[in-house]
């Protein structure tokens, strides 16, 4: 089995473990969130169809309501991102700026 690019800590927290790849956060209908070694933010580019296609573009689809991740939408994410910082994603403040925040500047 192929190591993941990601890890799940708690109820609602998704640590990014490999600088190489970006991960694509899918959370029902809300706007995708990419995490890429640099930081977070809203992806504006194409789903891409497969995992293999986006493993081609080094990115990981990461489908919140699937078994392997939480089971279900969230309204609140964690997400710790290899720049340090811990992030919080507030789903219920979408097209705000308290949408994606810093949480924690140093969590390591």
């Amino acid at each position: 089995m192929a190591e993941k690019n990601f890890i799940t800590s708690g109820r609602n927290t998704i640590i990014h473990k490999i600088k190489k790849f970006d991960l694509l956060i899918i959370n029902g209908d809300a706007p995708v969130v990419i995490v890429s070694h640099r930081g977070i933010g809203i992806y504006k580019g194409e789903i891409p169809a497969k995992r293999s296609i986006a493993k081609k573009a080094y990115q990981d689809i990461v489908h919140v309501e699937s078994s392997e991740v939480f089971s279900e939408e969230k309204t609140l994410l964690f997400v710790q991102a290899l720049d340090g910082r811990e992030y919080k994603v507030d789903y219920s403040k979408i097209n705000t700026k308290s949408f994606i925040k810093v949480h924690q500047d140093n969590y390591i």
